[in-house]
């Protein structure tokens, strides 16, 4: 017998950790290979692990609702049939050594150090929550790292390191730089420089009659990643009218043969992707990620669409629909729609995604401004399709308009290319009609 770890995996492009939902096995239970045993959220997709070996669970590393780094350990199984590894027994040089690096900093010193500045995303967030100094906690990680569980420990001692006691705690010694200007004050000369965390949440009092809503771990995942692209893409918005009149026809005058013979809907959506697929491949600037040193622009044109569940959104992708007709596109959404509401989702789906169109119009909103899918470098606000009077060939018509809107990162994205973007966008759906834009 050997006991083996099952590790997080990474469940999509660019996703660091994940939460354990559900455990699906307790301790004692057999598994075969590829047997589920977790549901696992992150901010993309929620998914199901499957056991990498066929053996017995000895132990549940991590605990439901614990957030937990990609290739961290969750749970350990006793596999059959293979050699357990031998174990290293140190010699006399090895144990002197570790001994004489034990006793050469303080411990504290030791964790600050062997983390080089450098902690998981659980660990950051846990520490900002709470305000904890990380330079005073002592690592029991590989190599002195700082894990979540020590946190933990530390949270629920109710002992936590901060950086103000720290600052007290030290001597102060009163220095002079040589680059302070004459004119600065004194204080302002021989102040100590300290390394500040964020504080603590406020406590917010619960009134008689309140109620209170447990943030699930798929709300903290979209609250991650909502403030993640807002603090890092500068945003950008901008906004054209389309008159849709003759597309509207055209989809109304269709849309119940097409359901007789399909099986699913032919949404005004689908042919609102299909303008944008198109226009994408004419502006390919749009159809970029940003990348740090670099902006990458992406070949594929993958179309992410937002999908609201009752207290979650989720962004399946439409792989190449530049590539599929109408009539493809239009059963991917649905497909997805369902999928994502049935909890079916599967990683594949969330992944490769390089542009989002985003349909707002279902709720009634006339004018929005969304928020970048990070890294892509803009998102598509579809509004509703209201009748309006406008001016037509100088007269006063009633005409079927729509309003698309479009938020855009400053940092890939300039205004120009953006508005050729969005006016070609126009051109090709004010064009749209039972002569030029075949749904097969």
């Amino acid at each position: 017998m050997a006991i083996e770890q099952l590790t997080m995996p990474q469940l999509g492009e660019s996703v660091t950790e994940g939460t354990i939902s559900k455990w699906l096995v307790s301790p004692g239970d057999k598994v075969n290979k590829y047997d589920p045993v977790a549901e696992v959220m992150t901010d993309k997709v929620s998914a199901e692990i499957p056991s990498s070996f066929a053996g017995v669970i000895r132990e549940l590393i991590a605990k439901e609702g614990e957030t937990l780094p990609v290739g961290a350990p969750i749970c350990t199984i006793e596999v059959e049939g293979a050699a357990p590894a031998p174990e290293a027994k140190p010699t006399e040089e090895t144990a002197g050594t570790k001994t004489e690096n034990e006793n050469k900093a303080p411990a504290d010193k030791q964790a600050g150090k062997a983390n080089n500045g450098r902690y998981s995303p659980a660990v950051l967030r846990l520490a900002q929550e709470h305000g904890i100094d990380l330079e005073q906690v002592k690592g029991t990680g590989l190599g002195g790292r700082v894990t979540r569980k020590d946190l933990l420990k530390l949270i629920e001692s109710g002992q936590i390191p901060k950086a103000e006691a720290a600052e007290q705690a030290a001597p102060k010694v009163e220095t002079t730089a040589p680059d302070v200007a004459p004119s600065q004050p004194a204080a302002a000369q021989t102040a100590p420089v300290t390394t500040s965390t964020k504080p603590a949440a406020p406590t917010i009092e619960v009134g008689a009659g309140d109620i209170e809503i447990p943030v699930t771990p798929v709300r903290k995942a979209i609250a991650a990643n909502m403030l993640r692209s807002k603090h890092e893409a500068p945003h950008a918005w901008t906004m054209v009218e389309v008159d849709v009149t003759n597309l509207v026809a055209y989809r109304d005058a269709i849309k119940d043969e097409f359901k007789r013979r399909e099986g699913f809907n032919l949404t005004y959506f689908a042919f609102f992707v299909k303008a944008v697929a198109q226009a994408l491949k004419e502006f390919p600037q749009l159809n970029s990620v940003w990348a740090g040193d670099k902006i990458i622009q992406r070949k594929d044109i993958n179309i992410s669409i937002a999908v609201a569940t009752d207290d979650a959104l989720f962004v399946p992708v439409i792989k190449h629909a530049d590539e599929k007709t109408i009539k493809g596109i239009a059963r991917e959404i649905a497909e997805l729609a369902a999928k994502t509401r049935a909890g079916k989702l599967r990683p594949e789906d969330m992944q490769g995604g390089t542009f989002t169109v985003n349909n707002t119009g279902a709720f009634g909103s006339v004018q929005s401004m969304g928020i970048i899918n990070y890294p892509q470098a803009a998102i598509l606000q579809v509004e509703t399709i209201v009748k309006r009077p406008v001016v037509k060939d100088g007269m006063i018509a009633i005409r079927d308009m729509v309003n698309l809107c479009l938020s855009l990162d400053h940092r890939v994205l300039d205004g120009l290319v953006c508005g050729r973007f969005l006016a070609r966008v126009k051109a090709i759906l004010e064009n749209m009609n039972k002569d030029n834009t075949p749904v097969y």
